[in-house]
């Protein structure tokens, strides 16, 4: 099956790509990497590979390897361009995150949520971690996704909501953002910070019901899930939508992702 993962020109998180498009890989799916321009080579946040601050914060060993593999792949080379996807060419969708200045790029274009709106309406699978939930949140519903009869119903004008807006969904903490930020700021400003406004505040006010809907999920700061514990990990499932809150996340998301396809296959039949 082909899975479709958009991205920055340049610092995307590091782990929340190279996690999913090995385990994707690893199952036999073909993932195809989407960027503003077709042909351009992205590049992952280069503090992830080092250590944000003094060796720390950054992708865990194995992630950093899988990274390494993934920067050597043909399809990480022969990037789409988002404007000219044809969303009915995917059967799944996954929206990874980062928080460094070069996300801006990815999670505020209109373009692209355009085609996420696309492939949202024709309800197969979709994954969205850390910031990569913004990407969601910021995509109106399109003319033909499943719940705009219900918004003509209800008087509301299609295109009005995003399409999490009844949703169930996670994201990055706002806790979580905090900590990052105050903890580094002394030494790299609003590295941290990519919006004025916290993730989940914005991702929350997308939501019909924010109190019933958002997740916040059980407190972490450090502990992470890997290949082989998903304990410390985090995900939400709401249909054919899944979400996570961190990198910490990345291992169970991926599996959770993986299941989400074979259910999917299963009712093509």
């Amino acid at each position: 099956m082909r899975v479709l993962i958009p991205l920055p020109d340049r610092d995307f998180d590091i782990t929340e790509v190279a996690v999913p498009w090995r385990l994707l890989t690893d199952a036999g799916h073909r993932v195809t990497f989407a960027t503003e321009r077709a042909g351009t080579r992205p590049a992952g946040d280069p503090k992830l590979l080092t250590g944000v601050l003094f060796r720390r914060l950054g992708a865990a060993e194995e992630p950093r390897r899988y990274y390494d593999e993934l920067i050597q792949s043909a399809e990480f080379a022969e990037t789409v361009s988002w404007g000219e996807l044809n969303p009915d060419a995917f059967d799944g969708l996954i929206l990874p995150g980062g928080h460094a200045p070069g996300m801006r790029q990815y999670l505020g274009s209109a373009v692209l949520q355009q085609q996420v709106g696309a492939f949202w309406a024709l309800d197969r699978p979709v994954g969205a971690i850390c910031h990569g939930v913004l990407v969601a949140a910021r995509t109106r519903t399109a003319s033909g996704a499943p719940c705009a009869a219900a918004q003509a119903e209800a008087g509301d004008a299609v295109g009005d909501r995003s399409v999490l807006a009844g949703r169930r969904t996670t994201c990055l903490p706002k806790y979580m953002e905090r900590s990052a930020y105050l903890a580094t700021a002394w030494r790299l400003g609003r590295y941290y910070r990519t919006y004025p406004a916290y993730v989940e505040d914005e991702v929350r006010a997308a939501l019909d019901e924010p109190d019933g809907r958002f997740v916040r999920g059980p407190r972490t700061l450090t502990a992470r899930g890997t290949a082989a514990d998903d304990t410390p990990a985090f995900v939400v499932q709401d249909g054919n939508y899944l979400s996570a809150r961190w990198p910490g996340d990345a291992y169970l998301f991926s599996r959770r992702f993986l299941e989400l396809l074979e259910t999917y296959a299963g009712s093509r039949g």
